[in-house]
């Protein structure tokens, strides 16, 4: 190859090389991605059937997009691996658990709730209840997996070890 044409050709890929860093890195922010940091779910008994589980947890929002809560669902998945849907508890009915159920403890954080917003670069606090159709001692030795849905399709979701 002629010297001559090596040098334009070298720096060609060079500034493609330039022009797609530089387009990566300007729509980092643009992915929406949630960032979940768990405290250890408190699991009680409501009856010989059922346990109800509250858990904790600090959301964060690093990019430049909000987020904003459309649902929320929960899926247990038992020792065996079988799988079973889970009850979200509504807001309303979170202080009339933890005051018949005093072993859950205290309400520490907020419920989270549809509608509430994340937004960009910002980290809150938040709970969620659970009822699960499964005896104590199923519940304890399970994981459950909470997954907020988006308004516009976005999913982000955790898995919490219930032990």
């Amino acid at each position: 190859m002629d010297k001559r044409l090596l040098i334009p050709v070298l720096i060609g890929i060079a500034v493609v090389v330039v022009v797609v860093v530089f387009i990566l890195g300007g729509t980092k922010g643009a992915h929406l991605e949630l960032k979940w940091k768990l405290v250890k779910p408190r699991v009680g008994s409501i009856d010989e059937n059922s346990s109800a589980v509250i858990t904790d947890f600090r959301i964060a929002n690093d990019s430049d997009v909000r987020f904003v809560v459309g649902d929320v669902t929960a899926t247990l998945t038992k020792p065996n691996g079988e799988t079973a849907d889970a009850s979200v508890i509504a807001a309303s009915d979170v202080p009339q658990l933890l005051q018949f159920n005093r072993f859950l403890g205290n309400q520490y954080n907020p419920v989270l709730k549809m509608r509430d917003e994340i937004r960009p670069h910002e980290m809150f606090d938040r709970m969620v209840a659970v009822r699960l159709e499964v005896p104590l001692a199923v519940a304890q030795k399970s994981k459950m997996t909470l997954t907020l849905h988006e308004v516009d399709g976005v999913e982000s979701s955790t898995t919490v070890p219930l032990q």
